[in-house]
């Protein structure tokens, strides 16, 4: 799956792939782990969790650090980010502008601020707007519970 780069920056930041925090590392792994079970063992959710995935010569891609993947329509409904409070603002605008232009059939987007311990969400249609909550109304599930 490709999602178009949505900052004309360099790829390599402190909160992206492989050069991410262990922290950030951290919580993208409990929420795969959580998210895992209920889709591949307990079968209770319908969207497979798949980590980001990797560009050429070990740079971080600007694919969101998880994506929430619809395996019968090949549609990407949610997409999560991983974020300190120093990259929060980047990854709203990453969020916004993936679920904006209307890629994979995005309809909620969520950033988690691992220091502050905050989530915003975001949803199609919602102009710029985010929400403090952690809880998917397609998945009908608190994501932080996993946390």
């Amino acid at each position: 799956m490709y999602f178009p780069s949505t900052n004309p920056l360099s790829s390599v930041h402190e909160d992206q792939g492989v050069w991410a925090p262990v922290d950030h590392q951290r919580v993208i792994a409990k929420l795969m782990m959580g998210l895992g079970v209920l889709f591949h063992r307990e079968k209770t959710i319908h969207l497979e969790p798949l980590p980001e995935t990797m560009l050429d010569e070990g740079k971080a891609s600007l694919i969101p650090d998880l994506l929430l993947r619809d395996n019968e329509t090949a549609q990407t409904p949610i997409i999560i980010e991983v974020c300190h409070t120093n990259g929060l603002q980047g990854d709203l605008h990453k969020v916004f502008q993936l679920i904006d232009q209307g890629f994979y059939g995005i309809r909620e987007g969520f950033i988690y601020d691992y220091r502050t311990g905050q989530w915003f969400r975001y949803r199609k249609g919602d102009g710029g707007l985010t929400e403090n909550s952690s809880f998917s109304e397609i998945l009908q599930l608190d994501l932080n519970s996993f946390l």
